[in-house]
């Protein structure tokens, strides 16, 4: 609710201000005035005010002491401290205090209005310029989707749709959002048809231009670390979407700067493939023929146990040398603690310190299930908000304290992303096709509606293993969620607004890759 068009001017020399009082009220203020706080806190119980002007050297109690009194009447109303006195110590009081705004006397009637504008109606002039911008960006992204985009397009189209998603969250404009969800669904339907095209020929070498994927992390972006300064901490937050990055990265920004590059996950956008491929630099069809003893497809829950391995596997391959790796995985708390007593002694030696955090992950996992955080988690900006109190207290803002304090460059990734499903789609297989909501392996596997997904014929072609002779894989595309026909009602209740990864969308698949670059070096 807009705060009221009315000032309350609180100065023992008032009668001196006749000329400030005439401008306020010819920009449409009404401005009552009185010499001393007693007289004010009277004036404030009677009526609301827009913002308190609050001259800080008055006889009797002083300014300071009238905020404080002010605040047991009214803990909202906007106070600007307006004195003669230079002295910092007076400035500091009143930060401290947290008046609104501070003014040094002798003010002018301009100054006046700047500082009471902003608090009465900074608010209302942000969200109309917002809504502006978004009109006319909103035109734009229209008519430049129209056309044929690049995967650089597409990564500056997908980051630009997520800033917006954060501003108009964070601005609750409903009738905004409503807008950007109705772009992004038709966003995802080109998006789909884009991979459905060229995903397969980046692979085989048919598409030259291809996308950083999951397996050149390694090479692209963790060797020149490793090679400029000897060591360097690789974070990979489970399942980061691009607006919770948006979220969090003010967070890091005083400790570090902020280099932040994109890359798209392989399909499917899963842990067991997307997060491995990081690790070990290879697709999963290399990796099984490689290192056999760390693949069984039949067990997917036990595909992550050898990621420190893979990554010092990796490094002796594009190093040209064997690195030393220290490799934790954090899933509690008791994670947290024990990694922080451990990692000075890891950041201290040479080589990589590769740590991969949980939390995010186990939350979207856990909404699903849980009702107390299906509330908290609702949609997405509440998944984004909780990330964001997560991350403030979180052991991975204080391992990257550590990083910084120790001077350690850090490279901060996610396997892959989200997205919040609302679509159901059926899907016809037989009972030895995988569970996952999202993709499915299986013989004679198919969508009752071939645009609800992406299917997959040739494994190979995919980078993924062979499995028995006739297996398929379908990825869901959009914002769907397989069912069967035979649980149809089951798995609509109980997945319907769930947050899944596995398919094909550009939240799941365009992410994150930050270099972080201590302040203190």
């Amino acid at each position: 609710m807009p705060r009221p068009r009315s000032i309350l001017w609180v100065d023992d020399e008032v009668e001196s201000l006749t000329s400030h009082v005439m401008f306020l009220e010819e920009q449409g203020f009404a401005v009552e005035t009185t010499s001393n706080g007693d007289d004010a806190l009277v004036l404030l119980q009677r009526q609301p005010y827009g913002v308190v002007l609050l001259d800080e050297q008055m006889p009797g109690r002083r300014g300071l002491e009238i905020f404080r009194a002010i605040r047991t009447v009214d803990q909202a109303t906007p106070v600007v401290m307006v004195t003669k006195s230079e002295e910092s110590d007076t400035l500091k009081d009143a930060i401290g205090a947290e008046v609104s705004d501070y003014l040094t006397k002798p003010v002018n009637p301009r100054q006046i209005l700047s500082v009471v504008t902003r608090l009465l109606e900074g608010d209302r002039i942000r969200q109309q310029r917002l809504s502006r911008d978004f009109a006319t960006r909103f035109r734009e992204l229209e008519a430049r989707r129209s056309g044929p985009l690049a995967w650089r397009e597409w990564v500056e189209l997908v980051v630009e749709l997520a800033e917006w998603e954060v501003r108009l969250g964070q601005a609750d404009e409903p009738g905004l959002q409503d807008a950007l969800r109705t772009l992004q669904g038709s966003i995802r339907q080109d998006f789909a048809r884009y991979l459905r095209t060229h995903y397969a020929g980046w692979l085989d070498g048919a598409d030259a231009d291809r996308p950083p994927l999951s397996v050149d992390v390694g090479a692209e972006f963790l060797r020149p670390v490793l090679e400029r300064h000897g060591k360097a901490l690789l974070v990979v937050v489970d399942c980061l979407r691009l607006d919770q990055w948006a979220m969090i990265r003010p967070l890091i920004a005083p400790h570090f700067d902020i280099e932040t590059a994109h890359y798209f996950s392989i399909l499917p956008t899963a842990t067991p493939f997307a997060r491995n491929a990081i690790f070990s630099g290879l697709f999963p069809a290399e990796i099984k023929a490689r290192y056999p003893q760390w693949w069984a497809d039949y067990d997917e829950a036990s595909l992550n146990a050898h990621e420190g391995q893979l990554l010092a596997e990796q490094l002796k391959d594009v190093a040209g040398r064997a690195v030393p790796v220290h490799y934790e995985k954090v899933f509690t708390a008791a994670d947290g603690e024990g990694l922080l007593k451990r990692l000075p002694a890891h950041l201290a030696g040479e080589g990589v310190t590769a740590l991969v955090f949980n939390f995010i992950d186990q939350l979207t996992h856990g909404r699903t299930e849980n009702s107390t955080l299906f509330e908290v988690a609702r949609d997405t900006p509440a998944l984004r908000n909780l990330t964001r109190t997560w991350f403030e207290r979180s052991p991975l803002l204080d391992a990257l304290r550590e990083a910084e304090r120790r001077e350690v460059p850090v490279l901060l990734t996610t396997d892959h992303g989200s997205i919040h499903c609302h679509t159901p789609a059926t899907v016809f297989a037989k009972r030895d096709t995988t569970s996952n909501l999202r993709y499915k392996f299986g013989e004679d596997l198919k969508a009752q509606d071939p645009d609800a997904a992406i299917l997959v014929d040739d494994l190979a072609s995919f980078g993924l293993p062979a499995r028995t002779p006739g297996t398929r894989l379908l990825l869901a595309t959009g914002d769907r969620f397989f069912v069967y026909p035979t649980k149809l009602r089951e798995y609509q209740a109980r997945y319907r607004g769930a947050f899944l990864h596995g398919g094909v969308s550009p939240e799941e698949v365009i992410l994150p890759i930050a270099l972080l670059t201590p302040r203190r070096g």
